[in-house]
């Protein structure tokens, strides 16, 4: 067949800007959603009587059979499509439909437009890249409460301005990501549901001129129903946007987990260790054992951030109704889906991988005054003033730095000057009641890093990801 708009056209593309024209690199992977849509185009139609029942059956049965033949990636019309000049998915499948039925397959575009038609491929393709890329993001947030479960009570430093703050456990720690995932998902799901509006039947602009019924037509694609306004229909791109926009979310979320975890990874943290799967070496200092997996995601991050603002940068002066700069839309989401859900895969393999040194761990939190704070508000609990708690125990950490020891290692002198009200306290000794295992267990509120409070969430997320996972 000629080309889909060449009737008014008497010469030929230029050579070149045809090849810069052609979109089938790329846009042949929604090829399953476009012969989706054109079976249910033929069957409405049908129903609107421009084609009859024998013609729909011839429609949608050759179109069902190349749906099949490109199911199976080493049959000759995946090869055909791999290799093929046609400028786009939609020219592809007209062009092979009318090899197998002949002037028929020219009657299927009636009322239908290229512009309506992609952004209904678009959609058909978002609505199954969606569920693998949540299905990643489910398999990262398992691996994460798999670690939590494992090291609830594993204390480690918690910082602020990177600098040494509080202890907290490395289940918290993990937790952290998963609340965070958990609002990816949810970011994802809720752009799904919002482009859950069908556009076929809009035409190139202004609707079609056939009776469609477009509510059927949508119920038949799987959509809750049609769009509402036919120049809002081709020209929305709201859906790749926010996609793109969740995805960036979900890398900048890897990004700080890689980031953490270099960093305790480090020979000056020597909190974890990635396993071999994860990890490689120096191709000139054989001691080396580098991140990369973990360097990869946090690099990546920016490439995905990239393609959103791409995709800003083109729809932020388009005019309505379509224009040919939405077709720069698709490298971008493209790109943007793939990267996000293979960083995923390695993620919740490296996670799966990591080993935590738990002797280390228990030392490195021991060390630096992450226990001034719980000196301040023991002080508090014996009757003095917040401030005025604060103040002495920033006194006693100067002191215990003249020492070069811990706080609750500094000469009972020293304590009995400093915090008396403590020292003479019964019960608990000091040094007790600022030990690691303490100060964790304080924090048992709500949100608090205590392993009982760690252990409680952990048992709250695998009841809610086993409800996710089962429907």
């Amino acid at each position: 067949m000629s080309k889909l708009w060449g009737g008014m056209f008497g010469r030929g593309l230029d050579p070149h800007f045809e090849a810069f024209n052609r979109s089938l690199a790329f846009d042949q992977r929604m090829v399953l959603q476009d012969l989706q849509g054109s079976v249910a185009w033929a069957r409405a139609l049908c129903h609107a009587n421009v084609l009859d029942d024998d013609e729909a059956t011839q429609l949608a049965t050759a179109l069902e059979k190349m749906a099949t033949e490109l199911s199976d990636e080493e049959s000759s019309l995946c090869q055909s499509l791999r290799t093929s000049d046609a400028e786009d998915v939609h020219s592809f499948v007209e062009s092979e439909l009318y090899e197998r039925v002949g002037d028929l397959a020219k009657k299927l575009h009636t009322g239908r437009s290229r512009n309506d038609q992609v952004a209904t491929d678009l959609k058909l393709w978002m609505h199954e890249a969606i569920d693998v890329l949540s299905e990643e993001l489910v398999g990262l947030q398992l691996a994460l409460v798999n670690l939590a479960e494992k090291h609830a009570d594993l204390p480690i430093p918690g910082f602020t301005h990177l600098q040494r703050a509080q202890p907290i456990t490395v289940g918290h720690h993990a937790l952290a990501y998963v609340e965070m995932l958990s609002r990816d998902l949810l970011r994802v799901s809720d752009a799904d549901e919002r482009m859950d509006a069908c556009p076929l039947g809009s035409g190139a602009l202004a609707g079609t001129a056939f009776p469609i019924d477009r509510t059927v037509l949508a119920e038949d694609l799987g959509f809750d129903g049609p769009t509402r306004n036919s120049l809002d229909s081709v020209s929305d791109r709201d859906h790749v946007c926010e996609v793109v926009f969740a995805c960036s979310m979900i890398m900048v979320h890897l990004s700080r987990l890689a980031e953490d975890w270099i960093f305790f990874a480090s020979q000056d943290a020597g909190y974890l260790s990635f396993g071999d799967a994860v990890a490689t070496g120096s191709s000139l200092m054989p001691q080396k054992k580098n991140p990369d997996a973990m360097e990869l995601l946090r690099g990546k991050a920016g490439r995905v951030a990239g393609s959103l603002q791409s995709l800003l940068m083109t729809l932020k002066g388009l005019p309505l109704a379509y224009n040919k700069d939405m077709q720069e839309d698709k490298e971008a989401l493209f790109d943007a889906m793939d990267t996000t859900t293979a960083c995923l895969r390695v993620a919740t393999t490296a996670v799966q991988h990591a080993e935590f040194d738990v002797d280390q761990c228990q030392a490195q939190s021991s060390r630096g005054y992450m226990n001034a704070t719980d000196l301040a508000d023991l002080l508090v609990a014996s009757g003095v003033p917040f401030r005025t708690a604060h103040e002495r125990a920033g006194q006693t950490v100067r002191r215990a730095l003249e020492y070069g020891v811990e706080i609750e290692d500094l000469p009972n002198a020293d304590l009995s000057e400093l915090v008396p009200e403590l020292v003479s306290e019964s019960g608990a000794s000091l040094h007790e009641r600022l030990s690691v295992t303490a100060v964790l267990n304080r924090r048992n509120s709500i949100g608090g890093t205590a392993p009982a409070r760690v252990r409680e969430e952990v048992a709250s997320w695998q009841r809610r990801l086993r409800i996710d996972d089962d429907e």
